[in-house]
């Protein structure tokens, strides 16, 4: 198996949230890679933070957005970034993160997160009105089917998440 990168970028450039992944396959939802438990990641070049369960990314070729599948027992089951497009090169996928999450609890509770964030850096970072609009409708539509457990949400990790530790 391969190791990758996966690095979130905030608007500008900046580095964000940033961890080492095993590419697992790809299938009809993209690229999905596995983040067994005990990994480090490190937001921007802080100090590591170690994951204490495991976890599985999705990747899609060609949406605004990467999904987190969490393992139980934690408490956040799906974790929804909108992001650009995920872009893969030289062993590394990469997006820029714009702040919007959809969260699916393992209760069953789905949380529009970081609205605030949003909006503040529509104006500290500038995001351009096209990058606003996808972003807006991105969670509009992943609140869908998030929701409703359509597409990729609807069960499609189980497998790939059984694989990882």
């Amino acid at each position: 198996m391969r190791e990758v990168q996966v690095v979130f970028r905030k608007y500008g450039g900046a580095l964000h949230w940033n961890h080492a992944a095993t590419l697992l396959d790809e299938d009809e939802h993209g690229v999905w890679v596995a983040v067994p438990s005990g990994t480090y990641a490190r937001k921007g070049t802080g100090p590591p933070v170690m994951s204490r369960t495991a976890s599985i990314m999705l990747f899609p070729r060609d949406a605004w957005w990467t999904a987190s599948f969490n393992a139980p027992p934690h408490k956040v089951e799906i974790y929804v970034d909108v992001t650009t497009v995920p872009e893969w090169r030289d062993g590394e996928v990469t997006m820029v993160d714009l702040d919007l999450d959809v969260i699916r609890m393992r209760d069953g509770r789905l949380i529009l997160d970081d609205e605030d964030e949003f909006a503040d850096h529509q104006v500290s970072l500038g995001y351009p009105a096209d990058v606003i609009k996808r972003a807006e409708e991105t969670a509009h539509w992943l609140m869908a089917a998030v929701g409703e457990r359509q597409g990729a949400f609807g069960g499609a990790h189980v497998s790939w998440l059984a694989q990882v530790n």
